[in-house]
């Protein structure tokens, strides 16, 4: 039986694997060690209360991740408060995907968004996961662009 619960301090090293393991799937080719790093962003951000996520769970294993993180930008038009909920984290187990586990994770990090007054969430989707957002109601936006520094 699946079960679904927030992340806690002492999941953080499998969901830290679990992360690495979502971001190689979808192409990431570099090569070091981001650990450290992700381990630095979860323990201060779960501590402020600018991240959460909520897991799959089979018994003690944990089959799905969903991240959400909150950030602050000057208000605009389509997000009048300038809360924004960055969804993150988004990974099922390959043995149980197609189970409506990623759909159930995404409904409850949205709603920790709205919980939080976030007039937005976004995504970098993977292209695995576009018909997922999309069917959830998230709309393309093609205009999104990165500078690496």
């Amino acid at each position: 039986m699946i079960t679904y619960q927030k992340l806690t301090e002492k999941q953080l090293d499998v969901f830290i694997q679990l992360r690495i393991k979502q971001l190689k799937e979808e192409g990431a080719s570099e090569d070091f060690d981001l650990k450290p790093a992700l381990r630095d962003y979860y323990n201060r951000h779960m501590a402020d209360g600018t991240f959460v996520s909520w897991l799959a769970m089979d018994g003690d294993k944990i089959i799905g991740t969903s991240g959400m993180s909150f950030v602050e930008k000057p208000p605009y038009f389509s997000c009048p408060n300038g809360k924004i909920g960055l969804l993150s984290s988004m990974f099922t187990a390959p043995d149980y995907r197609r189970m409506g586990i990623a759909k159930e994770l995404l409904s409850r990090v949205v709603e920790e968004a709205r919980s939080y007054g976030c007039s937005s969430v976004q995504i970098t989707a993977s292209d695995m996961g576009v018909l997922l957002y999309t069917n959830f109601g998230f709309v393309k936006n093609g205009n999104f662009m990165q500078y690496n520094l």
